[in-house]
C-alpha cells in the first residue's frame, strides 16, 4: 500500500504538468496581433440650456417689487452652457492605410474621435459610415504601414473552442481576456439581424468594438454587448461575427450606406403546439401571421399561416433565422423560397425588396357591437364586423371578441379579432360568428387548436390546448 501511495505521489506532478501543458498559450498571439488593436476615445460637445432665476409675479404695490426689479433681470430667459462628454471604446485595424472597425455605439454622436495605438501614437479619425442596426462602424485615420489583424471564418467556430478578447475595458489599453465559445447564432432583443457569438471571455465597458480572436490568431468577431444586471461582466458576452461586420464595412466604404433585403411579412416562432396544429413534423421555420399588401411576399404568393422553412436554399430552423437570411440578400434578387401550407411543402419564387428608412406604422381603428350574448366553447362572446369596419381594417373576414368568460386557456383578450381557426393543418377562415362557432363545435374537446388573431396593428397565432364542453 505504501509503495502504491509513493508511486501516486511521484506521478502526480507529471499529471499536473501534462494538464498545464495542454492549456492554450496566448502569448505569441498577443505579441503578433495586439499592436493592431487600438483604443478609441471620443468627445461630444453638449449644449444645455440652464434655467436662470426669474422675477416673481408681484404687484407693483408690493414692498418687495422694487427689490426684485433692481436686483433680478427682467427677461432672463435661459442662458446656454456647453460641456463635453467623453467615452472610451476599442477597435482594430483592418488595412495598413488606416481603416479601423469598431461599434457604431462607440462613435455615435462624437464630435471628435481619437485613435491611440499601442506604441502611443495618436490620430484623429473620421467616420466613413456607421450602421446602427448591426452596431458596426468604419472609421479612418491618416496613416500608412500600420499593423493589421488577420481575419478568420466565424462559421468554422465550434462551441467550446478557446477564444481571446483584446480591448480597453475602463480605459486599460490592450487588456487581454480569454474564454470559450458558449454558443452561436444567439438572438438578442431588438437585434434580429445579427447571429451573435456568445462567449464567457471577460468583456466590460470599453471593450466594445474590440476583436475576438481564435487560437490561430484570426479575428472571428467584434465584441459588442454584455448581458449584465450590474453593468459589469457576468460571464455572458456577445460578439458580432466578423463576416457580417466585413460585409457591412464593404457597403459603408463603397456607398456610405447598407442595403438590406426584405419580403414584407410579420412572423412568429413555431412552437411544438403550433407545429402539431399545422401538421408539421417538428417545430421549425417562421410562421407568417401578416403579409404586407403589395409587398414582395404577397406578389410571390405567400399567404397568412404559411410556414417559411427555406429561403434561398438555406434552412430556416427558427423564426429568428429568417430576418438574417433575408436581410443579407441583395435587394432585387430573385430567390427560391419553400413554405409549408396545408400539410405539404410548396416552392415559391420571390423578388427581394429593400428595407426602407424607419417608418411610422399607421394607427387603425376598430369597433363592433355585440351580436350574441352566449359564450362559445372557448368562453368567448363574439360579434360581427361591419362592412365599413372590414374595409377600414383591410380584412375580408373576422369576428370580434366582446367578452372573455371563465378560464380561457389561451391568451385571448377583449377586442381581439379572430381571423381563422387552424386544426390539424386545416385553416378555416372566420367569416361570421355562427360559422366560426359551428366549426369550433365540430372539434373534439381534447384537441389542440390555433387561432389567428389580430390585436391592434399586429397579428399573432395563439395555441389553445383542450376545449370546454363536449
Amino acid at each position: 500500500m505504501r509503495k502504491l501511495l509513493l508511486l501516486w505521489l511521484l506521478l502526480l506532478p507529471l499529471g499536473v504538468f501534462a494538464q498545464a501543458r495542454d492549456l492554450p498559450d496566448f502569448t505569441e498571439l498577443v505579441e503578433k496581433q495586439g499592436p493592431a488593436v487600438v483604443n478609441i476615445s471620443t468627445a461630444q460637445n453638449v449644449r444645455e440650456r440652464a434655467n436662470m432665476p426669474q422675477m416673481p409675479n408681484l404687484d407693483e404695490n408690493d414692498p418687495f417689487y422694487e427689490f426684485f426689479r433692481r436686483f433680478m433681470p427682467q427677461n432672463p430667459g435661459q442662458s446656454p452652457r456647453e460641456f463635453s462628454t467623453r467615452s472610451l471604446g476599442s477597435g482594430f485595424i483592418i488595412s495598413a492605410d488606416g481603416y479601423v472597425l469598431t461599434n457604431a455605439h462607440v462613435v455615435d454622436g462624437a464630435d471628435e474621435i481619437t485613435v491611440r495605438l499601442t506604441d502611443k501614437r495618436e490620430f484623429k479619425a473620421k467616420v466613413v459610415g456607421a450602421d446602427k442596426r448591426t452596431d458596426v462602424a468604419l472609421i479612418k485615420i491618416e496613416a500608412s504601414g500600420l499593423p493589421m489583424v488577420k481575419l478568420g471564418d466565424p462559421n468554422k467556430l465550434k462551441v467550446g473552442e478557446w477564444v481571446l478578447a483584446i480591448g480597453s475595458p475602463f480605459g486599460f489599453d490592450n487588456t487581454v481576456t480569454a474564454g470559450i465559445v458558449s454558443g452561436k447564432g444567439r438572438s438578442l432583443p431588438q437585434e434580429n439581424l445579427v447571429p451573435f457569438i456568445q462567449t464567457d471571455a471577460a468583456v466590460n465597458p470599453g471593450n466594445s468594438g474590440g476583436p475576438l480572436f481564435n487560437l490561430r490568431g484570426e479575428v472571428v468577431g467584434m465584441n459588442s454587448q454584455i448581458y449584465s444586471r450590474t453593468g459589469g461582466y457576468m460571464g455572458l458576452s456577445f460578439a458580432i461575427p466578423i463576416d457580417l461586420a466585413l460585409d457591412v464595412q464593404n457597403q459603408l466604404r463603397s456607398t456610405g450606406r447598407v442595403s438590406r433585403g426584405r419580403i414584407g411579412v410579420v412572423i412568429q416562432e413555431v412552437t411544438k403546439e403550433l407545429a402539431d396544429s399545422f401538421g408539421l413534423a417538428k417545430p421549425e421555420g417562421a410562421l407568417v401571421n401578416s403579409v404586407e399588401k403589395g409587398g414582395p411576399a404577397e406578389k410571390a404568393g405567400v399567404e397568412v399561416s404559411d410556414i417559411i422553412i427555406k429561403f434561398d436554399g438555406k434552412s430556416v430552423s427558427s423564426s429568428s433565422d429568417l430576418p438574417r437570411i433575408v436581410g443579407a440578400t441583395r435587394p432585387g434578387s430573385k430567390v427560391g423560397m419553400q413554405v409549408w401550407r396545408k400539410g405539404a411543402a410548396k416552392d415559391l419564387t420571390v423578388t427581394v425588396g429593400e428595407i426602407p428608412a424607419d417608418k411610422q406604422a399607421s394607427r387603425e381603428s376598430r369597433g363592433a357591437k355585440p351580436a350574441e350574448a352566449a359564450a362559445n366553447r372557448l368562453g368567448l362572446v363574439l360579434s360581427e364586423l361591419s362592412d365599413d369596419q372590414r374595409k377600414e381594417l383591410k380584412i375580408a373576414g373576422g369576428v370580434v371578441v366582446e367578452e372573455v368568460r371563465g378560464q380561457t386557456r389561451g391568451d385571448i383578450r377583449r377586442g381581439d379579432i379572430i381571423l381563422a381557426l387552424i386544426h390539424k393543418g386545416n385553416n378555416t377562415e372566420a367569416k361570421s360568428v355562427a360559422q366560426f362557432n359551428k366549426a369550433l363545435s365540430a372539434i373534439d374537446k381534447s384537441a389542440t387548436i390555433t387561432l389567428h388573431v389580430r390585436r391592434g396593428e399586429n397579428q399573432n397565432f395563439i395555441t389553445i390546448k383542450g376545449l370546454n364542453g363536449k
